[in-house]
């Protein structure tokens, strides 16, 4: 018999709160593990662009260090989503603070990236250190076809991050992503190389493949 839906995310929570593991991507910024499906689903935009140029803006109404952004100027290689919202982007902005969960980047127009993040309602986009942000050649080749079309496909589906064992799915379309039972890490197995699609029969699975998933779905591999 399952464990009642209340029971799983009571567990879940309470492992989450007394273990503490988050990422820290700096002291003041906390971020919650998320697979790259998740932060995909998740965001606006995302990107595969060069960042060619910084600078430090401040809004023209404040005078406080903490209000500062680093702009960047990109040139945009490939949108993979955001269509919908922006036809172009010439710029991406973040806090000029690391506690503020501002992200350093490459500004030498050598460094190709993966970049995740979401519309200001002036039209900026912003990323962050809590954002999917990677260099793109370190990116697995099961990532960068998921990110064509897989990760939306599974964006109906629910990732549940298992921090302990044993764990439990609350419902059909659930997919359990253990790679923080092995380590700390979002470079495990199930984030290179998995995305959690919806069968035919509305339920989810972890897929592993090299083609396209058919209707029908789909004998997944389960990590």
């Amino acid at each position: 018999m399952g464990v009642p839906l209340g029971d799983c995310v009571g567990l879940r929570l309470v492992i989450l709160l007394a273990l503490g593991v988050m990422d820290q991507g700096a002291e003041g910024c906390t971020c919650q593990p998320a697979h790259p499906q998740e932060h995909f689903c998740q965001s606006e935009i995302v990107i595969r662009a060069k960042i060619s140029g910084e600078k430090i803006i401040s809004p023209s109404n404040s005078s406080s260090p903490y209000q500062k952004m680093i702009q960047y100027e990109i040139k945009l290689i490939k949108m993979f989503k955001g269509f919908d919202k922006v036809k172009d982007i010439q710029y991406v902005y973040t806090p000029v603070f690391s506690s503020l969960c501002g992200v350093k980047l490459d500004a030498s127009n050598k460094v190709q990236y993966l970049l995740s993040g979401n519309m200001w309602s002036e039209g900026k986009v912003s990323v962050g250190l809590c954002d999917f942000i990677e260099p793109w050649d370190n990116l697995s080749l099961a990532q960068k076809k998921n990110l064509n079309y897989r990760y939306q496909m599974g964006c109906d589906c629910t990732i549940s991050t298992c921090y302990t064992a044993p764990c439990c799915t609350a419902s059909e379309n659930e997919c359990l992503w253990t790679d923080w039972l092995l380590d700390y890490k979002r470079s495990r197995e199930q984030a290179r190389q998995y995305a959690c699609i919806k069968r035919s029969d509305g339920s989810c699975s972890w897929y592993r493949g090299s083609g396209s998933p058919d209707n029908d779905f789909m004998d997944a591999s389960d990590p």
